[in-house]
C-alpha cells in the first residue's frame, strides 16, 4: 500500500472522525450522492456515513459517501408539478412583445425576442 493510500484509509474513523477510504478504496454498500441518483434513489436524510480522499487540483478533496441500504427512493414530480414547469418553461420562450413562442430563452438583458430587440437580432 502507498503513503498516499495510508493516509487516507481509516476505517475506524479515529483520525478524520468518519470512517475514510482511499480513491476507489470504499467498501461495497456505500455510494455518492450522485452514484444514488443514478440508481433512482436519495439518501433520504441520512447523515453522511464515510468519506474519499484523495490528493486533487487545489489539494486534499472529499467525497461524502452514504449508505445504499438505508436510501430511499426518489421522489417524483406529478403530473400537476410536471405542467407547471412545462408552462413555466414556455413562458420563458414567449415574447412579450410579439407573444410568439421562440425555440429559445428570451434573453433577459434585451427583455425580448432577437427579431424584437432594438439591435434587430444582431449580437
Amino acid at each position: 500500500m502507498s503513503r498516499i493510500r495510508a493516509a487516507f484509509y481509516d476505517p475506524e474513523g479515529t483520525r478524520y472522525g468518519i470512517p475514510t477510504y482511499w480513491w476507489r478504496g470504499a467498501p461495497a454498500g456505500y455510494a455518492t450522492r450522485r452514484q444514488l441518483r443514478a440508481r433512482g434513489l436519495r439518501p433520504g436524510g441520512q447523515e453522511v456515513a464515510a468519506q474519499v480522499l484523495w490528493r486533487g487540483v487545489g489539494g486534499v478533496r472529499a467525497a461524502y459517501l452514504y449508505r445504499v441500504d438505508l436510501a430511499r427512493p426518489k421522489r417524483m414530480a406529478t403530473p400537476a408539478q410536471r405542467a407547471a414547469i412545462g408552462c413555466a418553461l414556455r413562458a420563458r420562450r414567449t415574447c412579450p412583445t410579439c407573444q410568439v413562442v421562440q425555440p429559445y430563452y428570451i434573453p433577459r438583458s434585451h427583455g425580448e425576442c432577437l427579431d424584437c430587440a432594438p439591435t434587430g437580432g444582431a449580437r
